[in-house]
């Protein structure tokens, strides 16, 4: 893989509730950002699946809860370099609304250690944010105006 570049597209949720937002935790397991990072929930689109199935199915799989709406946001490029392999990564940032419920990892040795609703005053340090969350911060306005009836 030397000199190669892994391409990868992915979709992201943006979802607030009562003042806090929901992320994840990345495990060691993550292809792209370091572990440690909060992240949001979301992930990379198989091939033949439409982004709004991945983002449903992500979600599922990182916090237990289902969605019920999303809107196109924005979409992003980010370039990284884990494990020797250096990635251009799409993001497709998606404002959400979510069953109620509190999150749970649902699936086993993926990406995700953990899944919380943060309080937004609580998520303002970018050191502990990957890219993509960094970003998504920036978008909580747009993200809050494109769920208001």
């Amino acid at each position: 893989m030397n000199g190669q570049v892994r391409t990868r597209i992915s979709a992201y949720a943006i979802a607030v509730r009562d003042g806090r937002l929901l992320l994840a935790r990345l495990s060691d397991a993550s292809p792209v950002f370091m572990p440690g990072l909060w992240h949001l929930p979301g992930g990379g689109i198989d091939p033949g699946e439409q982004p709004v199935e991945a983002l449903a199915r992500e979600l599922r799989e990182e916090t237990g809860l289902q969605l019920t709406e999303a809107h196109l946001l924005d979409a992003r490029t980010y370039s990284a370099r884990r494990n020797g392999v250096d990635w251009s990564l799409t993001a497709l940032f998606y404002a959400v609304a979510l069953k109620e419920g509190e999150p749970t990892v649902a699936e086993v040795g993926g990406s995700t250690e953990a899944a919380l609703w943060v309080p937004l005053a609580d998520v303002q340090d970018d050191t502990v944010l990957s890219p993509a969350a960094a970003d998504a911060l920036r978008m909580l306005d747009r993200a809050e105006a494109a769920l208001t009836p």
